[in-house]
């Protein structure tokens, strides 16, 4: 679908959000999920989360929904990351929103499995030994990726401090994620993009 740019450029940046998502990243048709579950549409939010207009904005409001949560960028938490590959983009956002406010925000990576060869190592980018940490997701359905990427920021010295997701499908991984103790936010619901 084409975007109408002077409508985007009409709406606030959330319901800039949810017109890109409904226009870009929403696939009608049968998909096995993560879960393993069928459903009549997928969300493939690496076509948000890589698009030159919406990463940006996914960036911006993630930090914003944070801090309206009580969690400050490079006060509260100093580094975002996930497990690959879905929330590499969000992180990268996420880093880049937060420098263009002049705050220090790193982010890291999560490997399913260790590499075997180099510096072996699970997670990418600046050590996270000892920092508060935020664990990223794109679209969130059992919670596997994200308890993933907690397990190993809390093997690597790091403190998580809280979970954000772009869309949450409403499947049960909120609770999972919070009966870690971790406390879990996410930006759209399935409601607000119309599924």
């Amino acid at each position: 679908m084409i975007l109408d740019v002077n409508k985007l450029n009409s709406l606030d940046p959330r319901e800039q959000l949810i017109e890109l998502v409904n226009d870009l990243a929403v696939v009608k048709g049968d998909v096995v999920l993560s879960s393993g579950k069928h459903a009549d549409y997928y969300i493939d939010l690496r076509r948000i989360t890589l698009h030159h207009q919406a990463s940006p904005i996914v960036g911006h409001l993630l930090l914003d929904l944070l801090e309206e949560n009580g969690f400050i960028a490079g006060d509260s938490f100093t580094s975002v990351g996930g497990l690959t590959m879905g929330a590499d983009p969000v992180a990268c956002s996420m880093l880049h929103a937060a420098y263009s406010r002049g705050i220090d925000l790193d982010a890291f990576l999560v490997r399913k499995n260790a590499k075997e060869h180099g510096m072996q190592r699970q997670i990418e980018g600046p050590d996270i030994q000892g920092r508060s940490v935020i664990i990223v997701e794109d679209t969130t359905t059992t919670g596997n990726s994200p308890i993933a990427a907690i397990e190993a920021a809390r093997n690597n010295g790091a403190e998580v401090v809280a979970c954000a997701t772009i869309v949450d499908r409403a499947t049960g991984a909120s609770q999972r994620i919070e009966d870690l103790g971790i406390p879990y936010f996410s930006l759209l619901s399935l409601h607000d993009i119309k599924l």
